[in-house]
């Protein structure tokens, strides 16, 4: 059962690719999960994160302070840059032109973990990196969707920066606490809360495009191709910045991967809750599946070429849930 559950769980990409066409082809199979659903979904994603996490972990940041800000300032320049600039360029609608830049300007999510693993990566530091950034973007999301995207809707930036807060740091504190004051129940749930995060970010996925389906079809190769160069840029830039700056192979590949890979899920919820314009949630959505296809794929690539000096994964790292 645990081999099943493991297998499940790291096919991931998978079920997000069967889940958006199924979407397409039936919306109703999904569209029933919305709303509040979407919010909870997040919740149990990011509550997922916060179990893996022991508060000795925090105390990590500390050990490799510059690769660690290294991917926090790539994911906060590079992505929300690319994505104003290929909406600017593209001519995006303006929904769809917000909610690219509103994906752009989240933190990094915590499928890179995983995907850090695969890729041969630095474990510890991805898990360093995708904490950081979540902390930060409770500032950095709003301020920067404010910023980029101000000038094409009204950006409520104070209700932004609350719901990150909500969504994002509330259910982590969970997680972390329990951890440290109810270890046996956390171990408990720690083999199946991976698999339970993926079906929230598929359900999730594929209930706003099933709600969009319509106009993701009418749109289809300007949206599509929009999502898929933000990431495979992100992916790119990520790993050049790295070897600029000097870091061995498997810091770039840790910066590559956690510069490309967004918390889309968040995206979700925030365009949800603060734009009148339910497609704006789009580019959120169809990122979640291109980021974790491009990450996948970089992984597999990555590991048939192993690198000296990489570290093993923590025990944090391991049990990462593998969601956006």
């Amino acid at each position: 059962m645990l081999r099943l559950i493991n297998w499940s769980t790291t096919a991931f990409p998978l079920w997000i690719l069967v889940g958006g066409a199924l979407a397409l082809v039936h919306p109703t199979w999904f569209t029933w999960f919305s709303g509040p659903w979407i919010v909870w979904g997040l919740a149990v994603i990011m509550l997922g994160m916060g179990l893996t996490l022991r508060v000795e972990d925090f105390r990590d940041v500390a050990k490799m302070p510059r690769a660690a800000l290294l991917g926090v300032l790539g994911q906060f320049t590079i992505m929300p840059t690319l994505g104003w600039l290929i909406a600017t360029v593209l001519n995006l609608d303006t929904p769809f032109a917000v909610g690219l830049i509103l994906v752009s300007c989240c933190p990094g999510g915590t499928a890179s973990n995983v995907v850090a693993f695969l890729a041969r990566a630095n474990v510890a530091l991805s898990v360093v990196m995708t904490m950081v950034s979540t902390c930060a973007a409770v500032v950095m999301t709003p301020l920067l969707t404010q910023v980029l995207a101000g000038t094409m809707v009204a950006v409520d930036g104070w209700g932004l920066f609350l719901s990150t807060l909500q969504v994002v740091v509330a259910p982590v504190v969970v997680g972390v606490s329990l951890g440290r004051y109810a270890p046996r129940a956390v171990q408990w749930a720690l083999p199946v809360a991976p698999l339970v995060s993926v079906v929230a970010i598929v359900l999730i996925v594929a209930s706003i495009i099933g709600q969009s389906a319509a106009a993701i079809i009418d749109s289809a190769l300007q949206l599509l191709s929009a999502v898929f160069v933000l990431h495979v840029a992100g992916f790119g830039l990520g790993y050049s910045l790295a070897k600029l700056l000097s870091f061995d192979d498997a810091v770039a590949r840790t910066t590559s991967i956690e510069v490309g890979m967004q918390n889309s899920g968040l995206g979700v919820v925030l365009a949800r809750a603060h734009f009148s314009d339910p497609l704006t949630a789009v580019p959120c959505a169809i990122s979640s599946v291109f980021h974790s296809v491009i990450g996948s794929i970089l992984a597999g690539l990555w590991r048939m070429r192993p690198t000296r000096g990489t570290q093993q994964p923590s025990r944090a790292a391991s049990e990462a849930s593998p969601a956006s």
